[in-house]
């Protein structure tokens, strides 16, 4: 609302097993994503050649991977997951999971509910996040139970980042305080 009212033309996109993607039968693996991203990209630029995004969480791992040599107006994240394969490590660490397993196996149903998959792992070993050259802007919550601070604040220092912190904030936004932070933070940007 508060975009649309300062003008911006808005697409939204789900991605597998996410919002209304839920009821698709889509696994949720990084490839797709970044062709579904290239896609909406595509249809993007037809429209306007002055282009932000907005993405949270995983979608900020996608954009990071797909838009890499866009040029973009600028980029607002919300909680992003900014190194997909530290992320894994750490999933396979809690849930007792071996690299060479995951290998044998191909996929993984873990005790924390998340499947991993080897083909997924190896493309993010394979194309990690080491170039990113447009103006971004990130929000993150200081009691992120998914992305790590020192992950998130050494990504934004490495690529020249605006990074604030909401105290107390988790990694999803929803309560009504941090929803409230989430719209005055958007703010300054739009």
């Amino acid at each position: 609302e508060q975009a649309i009212a300062r003008g911006y033309q808005i697409l939204s996109f789900d991605l597998p097993e996410h919002g209304e993607r839920k009821r698709v039968n889509d696994d949720c693996k990084i490839q797709e994503c970044v062709r579904d991203l290239k896609i909406i990209m595509d249809y993007a630029k037809s429209l306007s050649n002055n282009i932000s995004v907005l993405a949270c969480s995983l979608g900020a791992y996608c954009t990071l991977l797909t838009y890499k040599r866009e040029s973009l107006r600028q980029c607002l994240f919300l909680s992003p997951v900014v190194d997909m394969e530290q992320m894994i490590n750490n999933m396979m660490e809690e849930c007792k999971i071996s690299e060479n397993k995951l290998k044998e196996e191909k996929e993984i149903k873990t005790s924390i509910g998340h499947t991993l998959y080897w083909d997924y792992y190896c493309y993010v070993k394979e194309h990690p996040i080491d170039e990113w050259n447009n103006t971004t802007s990130i929000l993150y919550g200081s009691e992120d139970e998914i992305c790590e601070f020192n992950v998130v604040a050494g990504f934004a220092k490495c690529f020249n980042c605006d990074l604030e912190i909401m105290e107390n904030g988790k990694h999803s936004f929803h309560t009504k305080e941090q929803m409230e932070f989430f719209k005055q933070w958007l703010n300054k940007y739009l």
